[in-house]
């Protein structure tokens, strides 16, 4: 597994590599930039601005300064090591002494956020987009997986048509009509729940139900189609000849081997639910990535739009690595080579 772990470490070099230079080269290519205004800057103040940002050299330098930037470690000490604390998203001590730091991913300044790093934006900003969408993920499992369970062990029962109802329902209707309504009758009808905000646990279940609701549907409707499928399958036949309960059957045979698929997708899903929450952000007054980000397109904010591209393209290939790691323990006659 290790050496399967390294190569797709290796690969994931490579996809980086691609999706930085496809969104350098996009975002330059958009008309304006990051100084564009309604009323226009005079041009001896744009030109000082494009120079303190290195926004007038070359395309091809911009993008080495900026890639060297992130993927050179610095190590610093004493006065240098303070003076740069917030530069940096990650901060290792070396244990060398109290003020010698390994520093690594500094992702620059924020054009628009000006007081600002987009390091610090990162901090501040990525763990709340995070929780949502852990959270979101918790909501799209507990609904969707015992959803297609019940609904492909009763097939053409109550059970079955009320479970797919709920997932063509999940799956129909968009976040931006499900949390309103969700706000309406939780926050507004009932009074049980908080409309907005981010902090309590209370304030946690609505934007969390409201992104994990479609995805849930997903899972039960892929749920229910494998089940369905393995159900039919010669072992299955076997196992239940040999006199084996039904509940063993389903525990032992039939989910471990229907969970392929349902995995497959899951992958890039939970890439999606820890990345995908601009609109849910938005609804709920929730201080999250997804609103910089989207802010930071329309004000051509680089920096910011290059780090949050290239996190949510590592947390889409390590969400896929996990995946193929658990196809060898759901089926062993997969292996790793």
């Amino acid at each position: 597994m290790a050496k399967f772990v390294l190569r797709r470490l290796l690969w994931m070099t490579g996809v980086l590599f691609v999706v930085s230079v496809i969104t350098f080269a996009m975002m330059h290519a958009v008309p304006g930039g990051p100084f564009s205004q309604e009323k226009p800057l005079n041009p001896q103040t744009l030109a000082q601005l494009n120079e303190k940002y290195n926004l007038d050299a070359p395309i091809t330098e911009q993008y080495a300064d900026y890639m060297l930037d992130i993927l050179i470690p610095v190590v610093l000490t004493g006065p240098q090591q303070r003076a740069l604390d917030h530069e940096y998203l990650i901060n290792i001590p070396l244990g060398f002494g109290d003020n010698t730091t390994f520093r690594w991913m500094n992702f620059g300044p924020s054009f628009k956020s000006t007081s600002r790093t987009v390091n610090d934006i990162f901090r501040e900003n990525l763990p709340v987009s995070f929780q949502l969408g852990m959270a979101a993920v918790v909501v799209a499992t507990v609904i969707g997986f015992p959803l297609g369970v019940l609904s492909a062990l009763n097939r053409n029962t109550g059970w079955d048509f009320l479970g797919m109802s709920v997932a063509i329902i999940g799956v129909s209707v968009p976040v931006i009509i499900t949390a309103p309504i969700l706000q309406f009758l939780f926050g507004v009808h009932l009074r049980w729940l908080p409309m907005t905000g981010w902090g309590s646990a209370n304030q946690m279940i609505l934007p969390a139900l409201a992104l994990g609701f479609g995805s849930s549907a997903l899972i039960a409707r892929l749920t229910r189609a494998s089940i369905l499928q393995v159900l039919h399958e010669d072992y299955i036949r076997t196992a239940r000849a040999k006199g084996l309960r039904e509940n063993r059957v389903v525990s032992f045979h039939v989910l471990k081997n229907a969970l392929i698929p349902v995995v497959t997708v899951f992958g890039p899903l939970v890439a999606f639910l820890l990345t995908g929450t601009f609109v849910v952000e938005t609804i709920f007054a929730i201080p999250g990535m997804g609103r910089f980000f989207v802010t930071s397109i329309t004000g051509r904010d680089y920096p910011v739009i290059m780090g949050t591209i290239l996190l949510f393209a590592v947390v889409l290939v390590l969400a896929n690595t996990v995946v193929d790691i658990i196809y060898v323990w759901l089926d062993p006659r997969i292996k790793f080579s």
